[in-house]
């Protein structure tokens, strides 16, 4: 059994969605593996929901790697640390390419939430010959990573680290949980979608309040600041953001909701309870 084999193994993979799932998080791993080898996590944490997913064990699967540099760095490169991700995924075999993306805020979708200074990083990997693991994939897809780094991030978190034991033993930083909670109510509360909905944030608020995590809320307060949604000279209150939360609430798509998460989890039973008066029992059980 290889080592992509071998990391599989812990995943119960009965369809092609539920494989490519695992293997971008396979991927995902490998990927960490590179930038600690080249000295990233000296700079800079990793957040997000699939920081959640691998350190935390989020039963969803998420597709994008999010990182803050520890400190404001507007000349921050993270090609500089390309050559030793490539290196981990040649040294398993995988061809791969790597493309820089410059995105400007009004390009897509994607560039809503980003700054100016944020940039945006895709690893295009083939995946080979995998019909050992399930019959039938085609060889020839290729599974996009993409990684965002804010070079210029609200500060006010803290961080710890984390040890993961496959392809090998490392360790790499990551935001705590108040923080990576209140990074994700951020993006509830203010990340322009548009039309779209993103399920996968509620799917991750409930998890933080199902497990009585606080939230950091001068963190929080510092990306409302920077992102210009908060300009009182007060301390942001628990009372505060409730209100915000309950107000978002009244304009969600429950429909859509479910419909946007679905795909990266294994148990849609979990959101039959979902409704707008369910959120407004979850927010009146956050703590802080």
């Amino acid at each position: 059994m290889n080592i992509i084999e071998q990391m599989l193994s812990k995943y119960e993979i009965e369809s092609e969605d539920a494989l490519i799932n695992a293997l971008k998080e396979v991927y995902q791993e490998i990927a960490l593996l590179g930038l600690y080898r080249g000295g990233f996590f000296q700079k800079a944490a990793f957040y997000g929901g699939t920081a959640l997913r691998i350190i935390h064990g989020l039963d969803r699967f998420s597709e994008d790697m999010d990182f803050s540099l520890l400190s404001k760095d507007p000349a921050f490169d993270i090609e500089t640390y390309f050559p030793h991700v490539i290196d981990e995924f040649e040294a398993l075999g995988i061809k791969m390419t790597l493309r820089k993306k410059t995105k400007s805020q009004e390009s897509d979708i994607e560039s809503a939430f980003l700054k100016n200074d944020t940039s945006i990083h895709t690893l295009n990997i083939e995946i080979n010959d995998l019909s050992n693991i399930l019959d039938g994939v085609h060889s020839g897809k290729k599974l996009k990573i993409k990684f965002e780094v804010d070079t210029n991030p609200p500060l006010k978190f803290q961080t710890t680290s984390h040890t993961l034991i496959l392809p090998t033993t490392f360790n790499i930083i990551a935001m705590t949980l108040p923080n990576l909670y209140a990074g994700k109510l951020h993006a509830i509360l203010f990340r322009n979608w548009k039309t779209r909905v993103k399920g996968r944030d509620w799917y991750d608020f409930e998890w933080y309040v199902k497990r009585g995590v606080k939230v950091n809320l001068g963190h929080l307060q510092e990306r409302m600041q920077e992102s210009g949604n908060f300009k009182s000279k007060e301390s942001l209150t628990g009372e505060q953001l409730k209100l915000l939360l309950k107000e978002k609430i009244d304009t969600l798509d429950i429909a859509k909701a479910k419909e946007d998460v679905q795909v990266f989890i294994k148990d849609r039973s979990a959101l039959d309870f979902w409704s707008r008066n369910y959120f407004k029992l979850l927010v009146e059980r956050m703590t802080f």
